[in-house]
């Protein structure tokens, strides 16, 4: 039984102190925190491995694969790219475990790795993410306009215009941009510690960057706060999310945070980008992934000759 001690209060109220791997997840999360990891990474791995403890209920000594394969076995119902990513959060667990002399032998490798089709992204159409952005105010915005409803719009388009995920948005320092006249970039933290910049080629996102800040008097910290009093933490992706999927209510349209993303990459892919730089511009690790872009650039091609086809075929009949 493990020592009952401070844990993570998640990991306490659903596993309770005393189960016998509540310790050991909790010591792995402070791991990948002391790693680097993000918090919504964190966030991510408690909640795939808080599901696998309580189904396993033994000694981290007994975790061997039989559990293992008799938890996936359940999960059968789920999409195969939510099998992998739990399966992957129980391999990372079972590899740190390995390594801190708690097991024996990882028991990963005797389970088979969950095939994910690869799927085209979804983007959004650039009518429709104006649409939104147009609830939430206008790039010329009122002087009344509340702090919180201007940061809003450039969280958002900064998300857009760089093609980069809600979480390292809501990431961003004020450190993190370079608003020299005409070279204006904005530093993005992205997976594994990685580190890309993005060059601001929009002017009127940059006027409106600039507008945001001298409105809320950052200079340094973090852009994106919590509360409109300016002495908020970084806004969590949570809070981001519910916020973005409010917006799209009030402008009656469906977009997922992150395909504002695809939006971004699948509008340079379509003006003649290489995909190279798309790469870099996203911060992919492999021009594979990017390369899904020029995929559905083809679908809207063959679509677009598709309706041709059809219209022709209607005037000559």
């Amino acid at each position: 039984m493990v020592e009952v001690g401070t844990v993570d209060p998640v990991i306490a109220e659903q596993l309770g102190r005393a189960h016998p791997l509540a310790r050991h997840l909790d010591d792995f999360l402070t791991d990948l925190a002391n790693a680097g990891k993000s918090a919504h990474t964190r966030r991510a791995y408690r909640g795939d491995l808080i599901p696998f403890a309580a189904h396993h209920g033994e000694e981290i000594a007994e975790l061997t694969a039989v559990p293992v394969r008799a938890f996936l076995a359940e999960l059968a119902e789920l999409s195969p790219a939510s099998r992998k990513r739990k399966r992957a959060a129980i391999a990372s667990f079972s590899k740190w475990a390995v390594r801190h002399d708690l097991l024996d032998a990882n028991p990963m490798d005797r389970i088979d790795t969950v095939k994910v089709p690869k799927s085209l992204p979804r983007p959004a159409s650039a009518a429709d993410v104006a649409k939104v952005l147009a609830v939430i105010c206008s790039r010329r915005s009122r002087k009344d306009l509340p702090l919180d409803r201007l940061r809003d719009r450039v969280l958002f388009e900064t998300a857009y215009v760089c093609g980069a995920r809600a979480s390292e948005v809501c990431g961003l320092y004020v450190e993190d941009l370079d608003l020299r006249l005409d070279d204006e970039h904005v530093r993005i933290h992205g997976k594994g510690g990685s580190v890309r910049t993005v060059l601001l080629d929009d002017r009127g996102y940059v006027t409106l960057l600039k507008l945001y800040l001298a409105r809320a008097g950052y200079t340094a910290g973090p852009l994106f706060r919590a509360s409109i009093n300016g002495r908020g933490g970084p806004l969590s992706y949570d809070a981001a999310h519910h916020r973005w999927q409010s917006y799209c209510a009030q402008a009656r349209v469906e977009i997922d945070i992150h395909q504002l993303r695809h939006a971004h990459a699948t509008e340079l892919v379509n003006a003649g980008v290489s995909i190279e730089a798309v790469r870099r511009r996203l911060g992919h690790a492999s021009a594979e992934t990017t390369q899904l872009y020029a995929l559905l650039d083809d679908k809207v091609a063959d679509a677009e000759i598709r309706a041709a086809r059809r219209r022709r075929d209607r005037a000559t009949s």
